[in-house]
């Protein structure tokens, strides 16, 4: 298959060639024409190509075993410096103007969410820069070290899409009409492709670089694993008393504490929390708190 006819099935592909280097005209040179020009093992970029076309793909033990561990860390490795370097730097001033029309007040929770965001990504990021692709490349080397594996990166790799979801959620359904127009849009344009995006990296970790480093470290590689479509929040509003709950998961309480101050049973607690997240879309209790500052929930001026 000739380059120029990946990238016109998908132009989304175009970034993820950028990320491995691959630049300038493409001619009539082939996939693997290309890819030899720029290092880079071709059964692998094919390999992450299908992964951002493709919803719902599975690579076989077959596919894994003929890539690239080098070059799937390379990816990675050029992809953590777009997200930071790139993406969120693009995002930070849309943020900032789209929210110029509101409050001074309802500004600062914003960017305090998106601050926080950014921290929790670089976290993630610096674990794997630092721990995750070191342990890889020295096995690689035919040295494996025994404080490490790759399950204990199983363990402990987080979701980070979540906050980006809940940015999102409250960005389309909290903020005032004020911030209408171009801004929203381009904010809401800008997290939902990092938010894809996102999505394909986290998916190319879990499924494609722990099995293939499994099999170097002579385990069993793990199966693939397809991660379901969230469904779309069904647009009711909230009751009374599952407002009642979100102010009190705003101000701090933990469940036991919240059924305790409202006279409902621990479970019932749980039930309105999961209605909750289920209505607004929204997963973490930072997120959560921002939707009840924004909403009027809990009084915007208590909280620092």
């Amino acid at each position: 298959m000739k380059m120029s006819e990946l990238v016109e099935s998908n132009y989304h592909l175009l970034g993820i060639m950028s990320r491995l280097g691959i630049n300038g005209s493409f001619s009539e040179h082939t996939v693997e024409e290309i890819c030899a020009r720029y290092s880079l093992d071709a059964d692998t970029f094919v390999l992450i190509c299908t992964v951002y076309s493709t919803k719902g793909y599975k690579p076989t033990e077959e596919e894994l075993r003929r890539c690239s561990v080098a070059d799937i860390l390379r990816y990675l490795h050029s992809s953590h410096d777009f997200y930071l370097n790139s993406a969120l730097k693009r995002l930070s001033p849309a943020l900032e103007q789209m929210t110029e029309p509101t409050s001074q007040v309802q500004q600062k929770v914003i960017r305090h969410f998106f601050d926080s965001y950014k921290t929790e990504l670089v976290k993630h990021f610096a674990y794997e820069e630092d721990t995750v692709i070191p342990y890889v490349k020295r096995l690689l080397a035919g040295h494996a070290p025994s404080d490490f594996s790759m399950a204990v990166f199983k363990e402990n790799h987080s979701n980070i899409e979540e906050s980006l979801s809940d940015l999102k959620n409250l960005i389309m359904k909290s903020l005032p009409p004020e911030c209408d127009g171009e801004g929203r849009l381009d904010v809401l344009s800008n997290i939902f492709h990092l938010q894809e995006d996102l999505e394909h990296h986290t998916y190319i970790e879990d499924n494609i670089l722990v099995p293939m480093v499994e099999m170097l470290e002579g385990r069993e590689p793990s199966p693939s694993f397809v991660a379901p479509v969230p469904g779309e929040s069904d647009g009711d509003v909230l009751s009374d008393r599952e407002k009642e709950v979100l102010a009190e998961v705003a101000r701090g309480y933990l469940n036991k504490e919240i059924a305790d101050r409202l006279n409902i049973s621990i479970n019932t607690v749980i039930t309105h929390r999961k209605n909750i997240t289920r209505k607004t879309g929204i997963k973490t209790t930072p997120g959560l708190t921002v939707y009840a500052l924004l909403n009027g929930l809990v009084d915007i001026n208590s909280f620092e």
